[in-house]
C-alpha cells in the first residue's frame, strides 16, 4: 500500500490527512528512539532525509510533532496524539485495502460454512481451527443446517463449505470424507445399558431407538438400519421430531430409548445433560461418517486453499476411528 487515508484525533473533531505508511513508519522510529540519528540507523536511511519526511509530515499534518534540542528529542502533544491513535487507524486502513483487494480478485474474506448439528461438538471446533491457523483474516458465517440440506444450498451458491453427515453428493458439489466416528449410545443412567463398557450392537435389539428423522441424514439413518441387519435383527426405530439438543437429552433421561450419534456429538451432548450418560457401541461397531463439501465451480480461490488446509488437519488429528 502506498497511500492511505487517516483519520487523526484531535480536540475538535478528527483530521483526515494522505500519509504513506513509509513516512508513519519514520514517524514512530523517531517516537520511539526520540533520537533522530538512532532513527535514521534503524531505518537504514540518512538523518537528513529523516528529518525532511518528518518536516512534510508536520507540514501535511498543520502540526509540530517533535521538540527538538541540541540535547534532546521529546514528544509534542500533537506529537504524542498520533503515537497512541493512528496505529490502529492505520492497521484498520490497511486490511480494508487487503480485503478490498481479495475481495476484487476473487479472494474473499467471509466463508458461508453450513455445518450438521452433530458436528457442533468436537468435528466443527477442529475444521475451525485448522481455517483460523491457516488464514487468522478470514472470517466464518457458520451456519447450522441439517446434512441433507447442505448440498443443495451449495449447488445453489448459498454456502461456499459444508460439513455433513454422511451426505449424498449431488452434480455441481464435490466432497471428501474427513473424519470418521464410532456410533455412540446416548441413554439414561438408570438404563440397564448404563453400567456396561462397551454395548455389543446385538444388546440393542429390544430396545427402541431415537433417531432424527430419515430426510435430515439419509444416508447415516439408512447404514444404522444396515448395521444392525448384518447383527441380525430389525431394529425398533422412532424419529425425533424436535430436533433441539437439551429436549432430546431430556427425553432420553426421563425414558427407556436409546439415542444414537457420532461419538463426539454424544459425548458432549452426555456432559451437558443431567441423568444421561454415553457408551460406545461395538462387536460390531457402527461408524459415522462426516464429509467436507463444495461447490465444483463458482468457489472463490480462497476455498481450494481451505480445503487443503482441513484435509492437513484431518490426516493429523482425525487419521483412523475416533471413539470421541
Amino acid at each position: 500500500m502506498s497511500h492511505g487515508v487517516l483519520s487523526v484525533p484531535y480536540r475538535g473533531g478528527a483530521l483526515a490527512v494522505d500519509i504513506s505508511p513509509r513516512a508513519f513508519r519514520y514517524f514512530m522510529a523517531v517516537a520511539e528512539e526520540l533520537h533522530f540519528g538512532r532513527a535514521a540507523a534503524r531505518l537504514y536511511i540518512s538523518q537528513p532525509s529523516l528529518s525532511h519526511q518528518i518536516r512534510r509530515l508536520e507540514v501535511a499534518l498543520g502540526t509540530p510533532l517533535f521538540v527538538r534540542s541540541s540535547r534532546r528529542v521529546r514528544l509534542t502533544a500533537a506529537g504524542r496524539t498520533l503515537a497512541h491513535e493512528a496505529p490502529g487507524a492505520l492497521a484498520a486502513l490497511e486490511l480494508a485495502v487487503e480485503r478490498t483487494r481479495r475481495s476484487g480478485s476473487g479472494r474473499t474474506t467471509t466463508i458461508r460454512l453450513g455445518y450438521t448439528p452433530v458436528a457442533s461438538f468436537g468435528t466443527l471446533t477442529g475444521l475451525l481451527e485448522a481455517i483460523q491457523e491457516d488464514h487468522p483474516d478470514l472470517t466464518v458465517d457458520a451456519r447450522e443446517l441439517f446434512s441433507a440440506e447442505i448440498p443443495e444450498r451449495l449447488h445453489a451458491g448459498d454456502l461456499d463449505l459444508g460439513l455433513a453427515l454422511a451426505p449424498a453428493v449431488p452434480d455441481g458439489v464435490a466432497g471428501e470424507v474427513v473424519r470418521t466416528e464410532r456410533v455412540s449410545a446416548i441413554l439414561g443412567t438408570r438404563h440397564r445399558l448404563a453400567a456396561a463398557t462397551l454395548i455389543p450392537l446385538v444388546e440393542l435389539r429390544d430396545e427402541t431407538l431415537l433417531l432424527f428423522p430419515r430426510r435430515l441424514a439419509p444416508a447415516y439413518y439408512d447404514g444404522i438400519v444396515a448395521a444392525c441387519h448384518r447383527a441380525g435383527f430389525t431394529p425398533r426405530l422412532r424419529a425425533f421430531d424436535d430436533p433441539p439438543i437439551h429436549a432430546m437429552l431430556s427425553r432420553l433421561a426421563g425414558g427407556r430409548e436409546v439415542g444414537l450419534a457420532p461419538a463426539s456429538f454424544a459425548a458432549h451432548a452426555a456432559m451437558a445433560g443431567p441423568g444421561v450418560t454415553h457408551r460406545d457401541i461395538g462387536d460390531p461397531p457402527m461408524l459415522a461418517e462426516f464429509s467436507l463439501l463444495w461447490p465444483t465451480s463458482g468457489a472463490s480461490p480462497v476455498v481450494a486453499e481451505l480445503i487443503a488446509a482441513v484435509r492437513r488437519y484431518a490426516a493429523h488429528s482425525w487419521s483412523g476411528v475416533a471413539s470421541r
